[in-house]
C-alpha cells in the first residue's frame, strides 16, 4: 500500500527503560541496529500497527508498555534504488512513519526475539537516548534523529541537557567546557 507519492506508511517505535535508554535491535545477519519499525497494514491505525509491530519484532504486549507520545506529522526517508526491488523501482520511493515513544513497564525478560516464525532482530540491547547513530543503515539517520529530537521534549530535562552537551562537546573537540552562548537556558 502506498500512498500517491510512493511512500509506504509505516511506524517507528523508540522504548525506553526506567533508565531513559533507547531499545536497540540487531537485524538479523547484519551488522545494522534499529528501533523496531513495520508497515501499516490497510484498515489498521498507526497505533494498532505500533502495537502490532511492537509484538512482532519484540514480544511485548500492550500492556507491557505505555505511550508516552507520538510525532505529530509523517517523517519520510526514500530508499535508495539499490535497496529496492527492481519490479518496485519507478513506483516504491521509500517510508513514510509516525514514531512512538513508549515506555516499558514490564520487565528485560518480558522482550521475545522468537514471539513469531519471522523474527526481525537476532540481538538487543539498551543505549543512551542519544547514542550516536552510525550503526543505522545511513538513509534512514535523518529520520532517526528527527524522531529523536521531536520526541526529546517528553524525556526528564536531565536527559535533554545530556544530548546538549555532548552535542556542543563533539564542536569542543571534547572538552568539557561549553561555550557560554551555547548554555542551556534553565
Amino acid at each position: 500500500m502506498l500512498d500517491r507519492d510512493g511512500f509506504r506508511p509505516n511506524v517507528g517505535i523508540i522504548l525506553l527503560n526506567q533508565k531513559n535508554q533507547v531499545f536497540w535491535g540487531k537485524r538479523i545477519r547484519s551488522h545494522s541496529w534499529q528501533f523496531p519499525q513495520g508497515g501499516i497494514d490497510r484498515g489498521e491505525t498507526p497505533e494498532q500497527a505500533m502495537f502490532r509491530e511492537l509484538h512482532e519484532e519484540v514480544g511485548l504486549q500492550p500492556e507491557h508498555v505505555s505511550i508516552v507520545a507520538r510525532t505529530r506529522d509523517w517523517l519520510r526517508y526514500e530508499v535508495p534504488d539499490r535497496f529496492i526491488r527492481r519490479d518496485s523501482r519507478g513506483h516504491y520511493k521509500g517510508q513514510k512513519q509516525i514514531w512512538f515513544l513508549l515506555k516499558l513497564m514490564g520487565h528485560d525478560w518480558d522482550l521475545n526475539l522468537r514471539a513469531t516464525d519471522h523474527p526481525e532482530f537476532d540481538a538487543w540491547r539498551w543505549n543512551d537516548y542519544w547514542v550516536s547513530l552510525d550503526a543505522v543503515v545511513e538513509f534512514k539517520r535523518g529520520v532517526y534523529q528527527n524522531a529523536l529530537t521531536e520526541l526529546s521534549r517528553f524525556l526528564p530535562r536531565s536527559e535533554v541537557k545530556n544530548r546538549f552537551m555532548r552535542f556542543s562537546n563533539r564542536f569542543n573537540g571534547g572538552t568539557n567546557t561549553t561555550p557560554q552562548s551555547t548554555q542551556p537556558h534553565e
